[in-house]
């Protein structure tokens, strides 16, 4: 029966085919499905894959990286003969990478080296290897002599020459592969290395040393205080073994520090071996991205009507998947049986697949479409592959999922979910973080996963069982607290009122609930409460101190509801306390000078003084009366206090209860020693506190602000949502102390920036765990001490001190910690990480010793503490201090060592048997070896005290760290991210431990790797509870008990969100294997899908399997409709900026239809770039917008620039793979301005640059802070030209604020990317001689009509002008067919040109629409999209033809106004009803002012700098924008919107005419006519352009002409395009348009 019905099924399979393959031999191919292919190819030139791999393995640990190159030299690299392709070398690759992973790590560690995603590293190695050439020239000049060491070759791939392109390959310098760099020399031969290993000492200091990165690759047997020999080479190449065994035995021997950067110089392709190669010699494909292909929106018929280029072929079309379902129909299995008949059968398939597409359906077929998806989805054997090709073929598979019968129990739980989550909410969740749907990329979420596997790794060798291993993983770390509140409460707090006591108030309620009343924006709640305590830190002898008390004053002369008090300390008395490491005593003070004279602390006794006897208010008038007499007597604001104006101000206060005189007074005070004991207690519990080192500020019920009023009624607003949900919820009420409460609650009792990260400076974590297990460790080797009868207890918090035993800070820092245990902490330990300088003498080698010696045996001793405080104090004063001569000093050590022994009850006995063994050369070994761990491990050079606490990094500054800042260090880790960790270590059942080793050490241990690797995560602090979400019927739930990663997401699958999904779920599905549980969350009623995304992902057959090629992966649609008209948009990753490079069709207006014979369009794009962007803020201020920064490498600093916006401190600059430099640009930025490190030392010097490395296809984000130079604290960095006094004309005088900018970058202009110069413009252009200054016009078009009306415009501007012109292009949307003829065009009509781009800020609301986004561009970037130097730019719009000299209106003065523009013409009566802005919202907004035309605008960009007009501008977007119906025309009514705070100059009517808004008798005075689009008449453009512009065709013909010349098109004759004119209505040959002007 089986047989028969096989038969019978072939049977009607060959008669359908043999029908259909007659019916289709009528010229029906154009019918036949069309495809769509796209690829993504960087602009570097490929990178080895042999390589790349041993970068992907050096990210899991570096020394992998070793590892893999010695099991390759070994045992891979002579059998190059077993590899007969491409895909047999990637096979061995990866075979031996993954023999060093963990078998989970080992599936990702593949799918990476397919992603490519380590060929930036090696392009920045690249950058390191030219620098390293050019440093060295060679006699020959071989390498020199051909530019940036390009081939042949290379040059000729790359076009145009990109200066931000740093790691072009070098050329093989004179036939070698390899070279050693020692800084002071090049070695190309492994003899010349030996004889200089013999004596590496002797060539130069240590400045000429080569620089080492934290991506280098180190040799872990290098010492890093030998001298530098760096390797480039490629593994595989004879050369680099011979180097690579020298180099390696020489660091066992201490003689180098070893350093690989993987290279394979261009033309050592051959000597790398067949499997070294691959990847070299092919362009780099990349996946990872999304394309869409949306429907036009249509409205005005603006197709081109100009021949599509015909015989070009980009490569051949990829075959098409013929394992895919068709109707039922698997065709793969069909041919196989019946080869003979494949052309009829593949008829059929086309036959089936063009019937397949629907376009629409009815409406109550939708209903219960979303419903239906998600069971078919369920109901599938692969739910993720049917969701991905539901997603990507919708059109095909919409009618059969509206046929689906549906399951109710689907439906009713779908309902009952989304009464729990928003219908068509989107979520997900990596191991309980959740992940940003719309910022998510393959790249970042396979970082992602690699961390999480790593870190199960990593515990899994610590012997945790793999539940609890997973439990961990699952914890989500808390949001970091920025409510830490210094408690200050003391008697040192001097209120100036009391709201619940003091009669002035006495009039207000005092019912709390009040507080939850609505008021008035601004307006405060009046209540008869303490509800903000306004407290100020001040030296009231400093400026900001007596400011600070004339604002407390005033405000509360005028009763603001606010109760203000001040702590008052003096600058210099505890200046002299930091000096002293924090122990000053009383005895120190009684007779020091400078304290006797200290202004400050006589007016705190004066005030302590009048305060007691004369009440409060009394005293904060004798502060104002300092603050006055000291502003009435100087010259400027900022003059300091002097000792006149504080005893005037007691003199005139008025102390009318006093008995004597108040000079009599004044002489006794100063005399009186309790007053000034009160005034150092004070300035004592300031430095205390640590918010001495603030200057002034302000603590807002014990938060810290600034002292500005700005900051405290901001601080108001940020405390009061807080009070009103704890009144809300009963927990404070009208008898509740509001500080008391508070500050019991999180107060903490010191203040240290560094401990408490503020948000602007990122703690740094390293992982403790990852070094441990990567061998022998130096954390191994440390014996803890703790606080006295606590050595069992299991400490969760771990302070290893790194010390460096030769300098005082260290010797401080280890007496803090002593004395931090001393103290008493339960649940906290310390070890000592010693290190010490080359010169250490003997007794700090023998205190280190000593130390473990007693941390080893006595560290459960009573009075182990007090021996090794009494210990260091000695070492301290005799060795630190001073020094005295070394033969008496060792002995004297010794024996000081046996004493204090002996005085604290230890036993001698055992130090006087080791200290004498203690080997000199050991102890140093030993040191040294500290000093690697800390600094290859933990990233602390040598020289720095640090400490560590549970992984977290925090090196020592300049400021006093006391034992009270290790108590705070240990209660923020502890409660941020110890705590959570403790509570499941301690519910571990440790099976595969032996119970003897289950000490405290070793679950203290336990904890603080634990902790260490968490912290190192870099993902969301934020979770959601998917658990309450049902998830019987339709959800995909995959289990996986073994797995370490969970994904948890809510998805709609017919969403955006669900398009991108799937396909990384299916990614993680098949590399990462996780549990997943996905609810499936669809829409209802259903909103079709406009267009489908197809999501990147690697094909097998990617490597060749029969040479040695690697095909890059591509995108592929298949069966797409014919008869629409599709745009093309690609969803890359965030820091990608791409453009298309190749493609003859028009990817703006696809019409399938009109390929021909063709079946596949082509489209081949190109990274251009990479963004690095950062967020810059001013120390305790806000961004400093308008901060000009410039970007460039070690040789050339400048190579790109940008200004900060003031929204967020944004900024943003393109670069490649590189080392990069940031500085503040020279001018007002770099005069006002230096950046702060982390650690803030004072030094400014060291901090005018920032060294960034892009080495990933991620990016970066770079967090700035900048702080004003001394003496330039109150100095503007934007001063209007308006204001400026020495020049009337700030274009002649450069007075304004950028006047330095021209002087350096003037150069710059005409030399950034792209940006042409014609040999004639130079000479002065034959045709017509261009003289004077440059117009600059700035343009942008989409799509192949757009880029004619283009070219039409560029000839009428300069047909009508002598000058010079440069234009400006936006980049992104301009085809590569334009951008190929754009620089012949410029050399034949003598102009410049310049391509520029930027890239859509992520926290800027995003436009989804292409031709939204085209105008967004238009007005959104202008003050950040141009060069700096560039003063004034003109926008014409693509479809408008000039007539005038456009140096007229470049020259216009506009008044001092950012922006001109035309207003709207009002003489066309037949359009009144289509004047919107003479009614309605905009008459009522624009209150008489004119609503003007976006087609043609002058921009003054020094001035739209200067007043922020493009940060008002994005503000204005910002709010607009999220209502759907504002902004209909963006580009044209933000700035008409914006026009009161954004000032427009009206320019005069006839600089633009339209004839849809303009009469025809105005048209013979128009110097621009603009083709705008006519709703009345939607008249096609074409049509339009011929029949209004009389000239347009002349200037058609010869745009059209030269283009043709330029590409090798045929040119039609003028007859046919006179002919043409005629047709130009057939609307067959024309595609439609967006509604507004481009």
């Amino acid at each position: 029966m089986e047989n028969r019905f096989r038969a019978r099924f072939c049977v009607l399979i060959l008669l359908a085919c043999s029908i259909y393959s007659g019916l289709t031999l009528v010229g029906a191919q154009n019918r036949r499905p069309k495809n769509v292919q796209v690829a993504v190819r960087v602009k570097w030139s490929g990178t080895p894959l042999l390589l790349e791999a041993g970068e992907l393995l050096s990210k899991e640990s570096k020394n992998l990286f070793w590892e893999f190159i010695d099991d390759w030299l070994l045992h891979v690299a002579k059998t190059d003969g077993d590899s007969h392709s491409a895909k047999d070398c990637v096979k061995k690759i990866v075979k031996h990478g993954s023999f060093l992973l963990s078998e989970p790590l080992a599936p990702l560690f593949e799918y990476s080296l397919s992603l490519r995603s380590a060929s930036p590293r090696l392009v920045l190695y690249r950058q390191l290897a030219e620098e390293s050439l050019s440093s060295f020239p060679l006699p020959d000049d071989s390498y020199s002599n051909n530019e940036r060491g390009l081939d042949a070759n290379e040059t000729a791939d790359i076009k145009k020459f990109d200066p931000l392109l740093v790691g072009v390959n070098p050329k093989s310098p004179d036939g070698k592969c390899c070279w050693v760099d020692t800084g002071g020399a090049l070695f190309f031969d492994v003899a010349d290395l030996l004889l200089w290993l013999q004596r590496p000492n002797e060539l130069g200091d240590a400045s000429q040393q080569p620089e080492t990165y934290d991506f280098d690759h180190i040799h872990f047997d290098s010492n890093i205080m030998s001298p530098v020999a760096i390797l480039y080479g490629a593994l595989g190449t004879d050369c680099f073994r011979g180097f690579h065994v020298t180099l390696t035995q020489a660091a066992k021997e201490g003689k180098v520090n070893y350093v690989v950067r993987p290279v394979l110089p261009s033309g050592c392709e051959a000597e790398v071996g067949l499997c070294g190669a691959v990847g070299a010699r092919d362009s780099l494909n990349l996946g990872g991205y999304g394309v869409e292909l949306a429907l036009k929106n249509m409205e005005y018929k603006a197709m081109d009507d100009s021949a599509i280029k015909k015989g070009v072929t980009l490569e051949d079309p990829r075959t098409e998947d013929l394992n895919q379902e068709v109707r039922g129909f698997i065709f793969s299995k069909i041919l196989e049986r019946k080869s003979d008949l494949t052309s009829g059968i593949m008829a059929f398939r086309d036959y089936l697949l063009s019937s397949t597409i629907s376009d629409t359906l009815d409406v109550w077929e939708l209903k219960d479409l979303g419903h239906q998806t998600a069971q078919r989805i369920v109901q599938a054997s692969d739910p993720l592959q049917s969701m991905q090709e539901i997603n990507q073929n919708f059109p095909s598979v919409v009618s059969s999922l509206s046929r689906m019968k549906l399951n109710d129990s689907i439906k009713d739980e779908i309902i009952a979910n989304q009464k729990m989550i928003p219908p068509g909410k989107s979520l997900m969740a990596l191991n309980g973080a959740l992940i940003n749907i719309e910022d998510i990329d393959l790249y970042l979420l396979i970082d992602l996963v690699h961390q999480e596997l790593s870190l199960a790794d990593q515990f899994s060798k610590l012997k945790i069982p793999h539940s609890t291993v997973r439990k961990l993983l699952l914890t989500v770390t808390p949001p970091e607290l920025n409510t830490f509140r210094v408690d200050f409460r003391s008697a040192h707090v001097h209120y100036l009122n009391n709201l619940e006591e003091d009669a002035m108030y006495r009039r207000w309620r005092n019912n709390i609930n009040e507080i939850l009343v609505p008021v008035f924006p601004g307006q405060p709640h009046y209540i008869r409460k303490n509800l903000y305590h306004a407290v100020y830190v001040l030296d009231p002898a400093t400026v900001c101190g007596l400011q600070s008390i004339d604002m407390i004053t005033s405000f509360y002369e005028n009763t603001f509801p606010m109760r203000f008090g001040v702590i008052l300390y003096s600058a210099q008395f505890i200046k002299k306390i930091e000096m002293s490491g924090g122990e000053l005593h009383s005895s120190a003070l009684e007779h020091d000078s400078e304290i006797e004279n200290d202004k400050s602390s006589l007016i705190i006794q004066l005030f302590i003084y009048i305060k007691e006897n004369h009440g409060p208010q009394t005293a904060f008038q004798f502060l104002s009366n300092v603050n006055r007499l000291r502003i009435e007597s100087a010259e400027s604001t900022d003059e300091a206090v002097e000792m006149h104006h504080i005893e005037g101000a007691f003199v005139e206060t008025d102390l009318s209860k006093a008995k004597s005189s108040p000079q009599e007074i004044l002489l006794k005070l100063k005399k009186e020693q309790t007053f000034k004991e009160m005034s150092q207690e004070s300035s004592l519990s300031v430095f205390k506190l640590g918010v001495g080192t603030l200057q002034c500020c302000l603590l807002m019920n014990g938060l810290v602000f600034d002292f500005s009023e700005e900051a405290l009624i901001n601080a108001m607003s940020d405390e009061l949502p807080r009070i009103q949900e704890q009144v809300y919820y009963g927990h404070i009420n009208s008898r509740t102390d509001v500080l008391d409460k508070f500050l019991s609650e999180n107060g903490i009792s010191r203040y240290n920036p560094q401990i408490l990260a503020d948000g602007k400076v990122k703690r740094r974590f390293v992982s403790l765990a990852s070094s441990i297990l990567g061998g022998d460790s130096v954390l191994n080797e440390i014996n803890y001490l703790h606080s006295p009868e606590t050595v069992d207890d299991v400490k969760a918090v771990t302070h290893l001190l790194a010390v460096d035993v030769t300098s005082k800070k260290g010797i401080k820092l280890l007496r803090k910690g002593i004395h931090y245990l001393i103290g008493g902490t339960q649940g906290a330990r310390v070890g000592v990480l010693f290190s010490a300088s080359q010169t250490a003498d003997l007794p700090s080698l023998l205190l280190t010793k000593t130390f473990e010696i007693t941390a080893a045996s006595y560290s459960h001793k009573k009075k182990v503490l007090d021996f090794l405080d009494q210990l260091c104090s000695f070492y301290e004063h005799k060795y630190i201090l001073r020094s005295t001569t070394a033969a008496e000093s060792n002995q004297e050590f010794v024996d000081k060592v046996y004493e204090l022994a002996e005085a604290n009850e230890l036993f001698s006995k055992a130090y006087k048997f080791l200290l004498p063994e203690a080997s000199d050369l050991k102890l140093r070994e030993h040191l040294n070896k500290v000093s690697q761990f800390l600094y290859r491990q933990l990233g602390i050079p040598s020289g720095v005290n640090a400490i560590i606490t549970n992984g977290r990094v925090t090196p020592l500054g300049a400021s006093v760290f006391l034992s009270d800042d290790l108590h705070l260090l240990e209660s923020v880790e502890f409660k941020h991210r110890i705590n959570h960790i403790v509570e499941i270590i301690e519910e571990v059942n440790w099976q595969d431990v032996d119970p003897d080793m289950l000490t405290s050490k070793y679950i203290s241990d336990v904890i603080m790797f634990v902790s260490s690797s968490m912290a190192t995560r870099d993902r969301s602090t934020e979770s959601a509870r998917f658990e309450i979400l049902n998830a019987e019927y339709s959800a995909v739930v995959v289990n996986n008990e073994n797995s370490s990663i969970h994904i948890d997401a809510v998805v709609d699958p017919l969403s955006p969100s669900g398009q991108k999904l799937s396909s990384l779920l299916r990614v993680l599905a098949k590399y990462a294997h996780p549990s997943m549980r996905i609810v499936l969350n669809p829409l209802k009623p259903f909103l079709a899908l406009k267009n489908g995304v197809s999501a990147v992902k690697i094909l097998q057959d990617d490597f060749s399997s029969t040479d040695y090629t690697v095909n890059g992966p591509k995108a592929f649609f298949a069966n797409m409709p014919l008869s629409k008209t599709l745009t093309m948009n690609l969803d890359v990753p965030e820091p990608w900026l791409v453009e298309p490079v190749i493609a003859i069709h028009d990817l703006d207006n696809i019409f399938l239809e009109n390929l021909g014979d063709t079946r596949t369009l082509q489209a081949v794009f190109e990274l251009e770039a990479l963004v690095l962007t950062g967020h810059c803020a001013e120390k305790d201020h806000g961004p400093p917008r308008g901060l000009q920064l410039i970007l460039g490498t070690k040789n050339t600093p400048h190579l790109v620039d940008t200004i900060v916006m003031a929204n967020l401190g944004y900024w943003q600059m393109k670069v490649h793979p590189g080392v990069w430099y940031l500085q503040l640009a020279p001018g007002r930025s770099s005069e006002l301005y230096f950046f702060r490190d982390g650690v803030d030392d004072g030094s400014q010097e060291k901090s005018l640059s920032k060294r960034i490395a892009i080495n990933d296809l991620r990016g970066n984000v770079v967090h700035l802070e900048v702080v004003k130079k001394k003496g330039k604290e109150h100095e503007k960095l934007l001063i209007s030209s308006d204001v400026d006094n020495q020049s009337k004309d700030k274009r002649q005088g450069h007075s304004s604020w950028n006047s330095k900018i021209f002087e350096w970058a003037s150069s710059f202009i005409g030399g950034r990317d792209h940006s042409k110069k014609s040999d004639d413009c130079l000479k002065g252009h034959s045709k017509g001689g261009r003289h004077g200054k440059t117009i600059n016009i700035f343009s942008i078009a989409s799509g192949h009509l757009y880029e004619r009306f283009l070219k039409i415009m560029i000839l009428s501007v300069l047909k009508n002008t002598h000058r010079p012109v440069k234009f400006w292009f936006i980049k992104n949307y301009l085809s590569p067919p334009f951008k190929d003829v754009i620089p012949h065009m410029a050399r034949e009509y003598g102009f410049d040109y310049e391509l520029i781009t930027y890239r859509w800020p992520t926290w800027l609301h995003k436009q989804t629409e292409k031709q939204r986004i085209i105008w967004a561009y238009k007005i959104l970037f202008l003050d950040v999209i141009f060069p700096l130097s560039l003063e004034k730019v003109i926008f014409v719009d693509a479809d408008q033809v000039v007539r005038a000299d456009m140096g007229e209106l470049y020259d216009m003065d506009i008044k001092g106004r950012p922006l001109a523009y035309t207003p709207f013409c009002d003489n066309n009566k037949e359009m009144d009803g289509y004047r919107f802005w003479r009614q309605g919202f905009w008459r009522d907004h624009l209150q008489g002012k004119p609503y003007h035309i976006s087609a043609l605008y002058v921009v003054d960009l020094v001035k739209f700098r200067e007043t922020a007009a493009g940060d008002h501008l994005r503000v204005f977007y910002e709010t607009l924008s999220k209502d759907p119906n504002s902004l209909a025309n963006l580009d044209q009514d933000l700035p008409n919107y914006a026009q009161h705070r954004v000032p427009i100059f009206s320019l005069p009517q006839e600089w633009l005419w339209c004839e849809s808004w303009c009469g025809n008798a105005t048209k013979s005075r128009a110097k621009t006519i603009d083709l705008c689009n006519n709703p009345m008449t939607k008249e096609p453009k074409l049509q339009g352009a011929r029949r209004i512009v009389h000239e347009w065709t002349d200037l058609d013909f010869e745009a059209r002409k030269f283009t043709a010349k330029i590409l090798g098109d045929e040119m039609d004759n003028p007859e046919a395009l006179a002919s043409s004119k005629k047709s130009v209505n057939d609307s067959s040959s024309e595609d439609m348009e967006s509604k507004a002007e481009l």
